[in-house]
């Protein structure tokens, strides 16, 4: 189920076109009687919410919309859910769970030496984004404490890997680099996150909803602080490698810009709980895992023009002038 947004693609799911196993529905998780049609029809095992808008520029601009999904559509799909939730007879009771993607940002800023952030960290959002995803999250509790719903909920940290939206930092950073056009970094670059691959993120979230316990909360990091500027460096290293630029090194297309407003300095999450409880580990180190990633947008030129098309490139000629 999918609104398809400006960064929703139906070529994400081309792989998928042919599979009896797989449906696609256009709506919004909003939608009520969408949402509980839906359940009836399908009767799942587990709700798997990642619906979100994400991006804390636009958020900065514009909270209305982030408010809409991350608060009011969250909150219209756990009582529609719980509507139907309370039908079922009780083995298909017992067996259904909610699990619910959030992030990290809802932890707020992290100093350099602070210790990383832990499930038991308290909540300090300092964007729109991140605020509206705190109360999203306190919402999914409330939900199991108040009715008995059985939810999970996870808090990552920055992903990345292929088929990232080009809003992002490492695709915007490559894409741009690519045609030789200027790399914005944020103030000197010196704020630090911690860096997780798709494929790891999944694989968790697996662990997590077959196994994890009903009510709790899991953080999932993946063990790869990295400064901005570091990271876009390393970028323009391997695209010297694997696309050389006749202009010359892709670091010196570097350009320093006025910091955000409210720019948390340092995210960096503790899965030590995650590993304990459910043996999860990482798969990629970041040095790998991004020299896959850019490797992919590099051979898929295609699925590059078909993502920056339309109202993305509005916004980014509008946001990095």
């Amino acid at each position: 189920l999918d609104k398809l947004t400006y960064s929703g693609n139906m070529m994400y799911l081309s792989a998928l076109s042919a599979s009896p196993l797989h449906r696609f529905v256009q709506g919004d998780i909003g939608d009520a009687a969408l949402v509980g049609g839906l359940l009836e029809d399908f009767r799942p095992d587990a709700i798997v919410n990642f619906a979100a808008e994400s991006h804390v520029d636009r958020s900065i601009l514009d909270p209305e919309p982030f408010t809409r999904t991350n608060v009011m559509g969250l909150c219209a799909l756990l009582q529609t859910t719980l509507c139907w939730f309370k039908t079922l007879p009780p083995a298909e009771a017992a067996a259904f769970r909610f699990l619910h993607i959030s992030t990290d940002e809802v932890f707020g800023a992290l100093r350099p030496d602070d210790p990383a952030f832990t499930e038991q960290t308290p909540y300090a959002p300092n964007s729109p984004y991140s605020a509206s995803k705190a109360a999203g999250d306190h919402f999914v509790r409330a939900y199991h404490e108040t009715y008995g719903l059985p939810t999970l909920l996870t808090n990552c940290s920055n992903n990345y890997g292929p088929r990232q939206f080009p809003e992002k930092l490492i695709p915007l950073t490559l894409l741009r680099a690519k045609v030789g056009q200027t790399l914005p970094i944020y103030g000197r670059g010196d704020n630090i996150r911690d860096w997780l691959h798709v494929e790891d993120h999944c694989a968790a979230l697996e662990l997590v909803l077959c196994r994890g316990r009903l009510g709790q909360t899991y953080n999932i990091g993946g063990r790869a602080e990295r400064r901005n500027l570091d990271v876009v460096k390393d970028i323009c290293a391997v695209l010297d490698e694997l696309s050389p630029s006749p202009a010359g090194p892709h670091a010196a297309l570097i350009r320093f810009v006025p910091d955000r407003p409210g720019h948390d300095f340092r995210y960096a999450v503790d899965p030590s709980k995650l590993e304990k409880e459910l043996d999860w580990r990482r798969k990629f180190t970041f040095e790998q895992g991004l020299r896959d990633t850019i490797r992919w947008y590099l051979d898929n030129p295609a699925w590059i023009e078909s993502a920056q098309s339309g109202e993305y490139r509005s916004w980014t000629a509008e946001q990095y002038k």
